[in-house]
């Protein structure tokens, strides 16, 4: 098999893959790469096959490779970081991120500090994959995105693809680094589909990709608000404005220093999160664009974010919860004062 590089990649030969497709393929080639990773959790090995994303596993690699588990996000987590610590690569899924919440002792206690307790001697190199619902119905209890919270912990890397050629390379990414990952996946993104290298090919943790160059207003995003931020920067296009969008990728090591470079040509930035306003990854972005560039800047810095609000379950209201492009539109306009 052949690994590709940052300049092969670019020649690869491609196949149509969905955002659930991509993450399978990621899951299949670690597995043939390395005997020591495998694949767990609620639902992996089932018909649903987590909507597509662990299709086929159990048939190629066998139930010592990848197997379904208790209805117990503790005792999930707990083998995890057990098997991690044994020298294996333990790949867990979650179907609703909201149930990680059972694990934050785990998380908290144990995973996140183990390489800063044993003085770098030892590491835990598992990832978690977990996604964060929208649509049908999924209300406060299956829509959380609580990624600001794992970033906040000192010894997690938070990944958070935008679409499925991000997703494969981060995945494998994640599952061959050598510290814990949060992998968070937004339910939104499984209807994307796009043409994916076929061989395997890692993304740099932690380095922001320049989705789209402009020279107006920086805009920032990450994870399932990506997309609406490369809309939002087609329609100010037609406005005659220029947008420089920055796909972060990971919150957790953050690449500031991209934000920075674009934010110093431009003197304006808009940060869109799929997460609440406060105390958030926007939040954070803010300030240390602040921080470092106060007198450069042209206009305050804005947010999209979601409202400082439970999700709601019925459809109509769902639909007025979650911001759109327009909303991206709307915030970019205002900070060049063209409102």
């Amino acid at each position: 098999m052949n690994i590709l590089n940052n300049e092969t990649v670019k020649f690869a030969t491609r196949s149509a893959m969905t955002f659930g497709e991509a993450l399978c393929s990621a899951h299949e080639q670690a597995m043939q790469l390395d005997g020591s990773v495998f694949t767990y959790g609620l639902g992996v090995d089932r018909t649903g096959a987590i909507f597509g994303s662990t299709k086929g596993l159990l048939n190629q690699f066998g139930p010592d490779r990848v197997f379904d588990g208790p209805v117990s996000e503790q005792a999930l987590t707990m083998l995890a970081a057990g098997a991690a610590n044994a020298g294996m690569r333990p790949i867990l899924v979650h179907q609703r991120l909201d149930f990680m919440i059972y694990t934050l002792d785990q998380l908290t206690n144990w995973i996140s500090l183990w390489r800063f307790k044993s003085a770098g001697q030892s590491s835990m190199p598992l990832v978690i994959r977990a996604i964060v619902g929208k649509g049908w119905g999924q209300g406060p209890q299956h829509g959380k995105s609580l990624h600001s919270w794992f970033a906040h912990l000192p010894g997690l890397q938070v990944v958070m693809p935008s679409s499925p050629t991000e997703a494969k390379g981060l995945l494998l990414s994640s599952i061959f680094s050598n510290s814990p990952t949060i992998f968070i996946e937004g339910r939104s993104l499984y209807s994307m589909k796009e043409d994916v290298p076929n061989e395997p090919y890692f993304i740099k943790l932690g380095k922001a990709v320049v989705r789209r160059a402009g020279s107006d207003i920086t805009v920032v995003s990450f994870g399932s608000m990506v997309p609406n931020a490369l809309i939002a920067a087609q329609k100010l296009e037609e406005l005659g404005i220029s947008a420089d969008v920055i796909d972060l990728r990971t919150i957790s090591p953050i690449d500031l220093e991209t934000v920075l470079k674009s934010v110093r040509e431009t003197g304006r930035i808009v940060v869109a999160e799929a997460g609440w306003r406060e105390f958030g990854a926007s939040a954070e972005i803010i300030t240390a664009v602040t921080e470092n560039l106060f007198s450069e800047l042209k206009a305050p810095p804005r947010r999209v974010n979601w409202p400082q609000s439970h999700l709601p379950t019925s459809a109509p209201l769902e639909k007025q919860y979650y911001p759109t492009s327009d909303d991206i539109v709307d915030a970019c306009r205002k900070t060049l004062d063209l409102r």
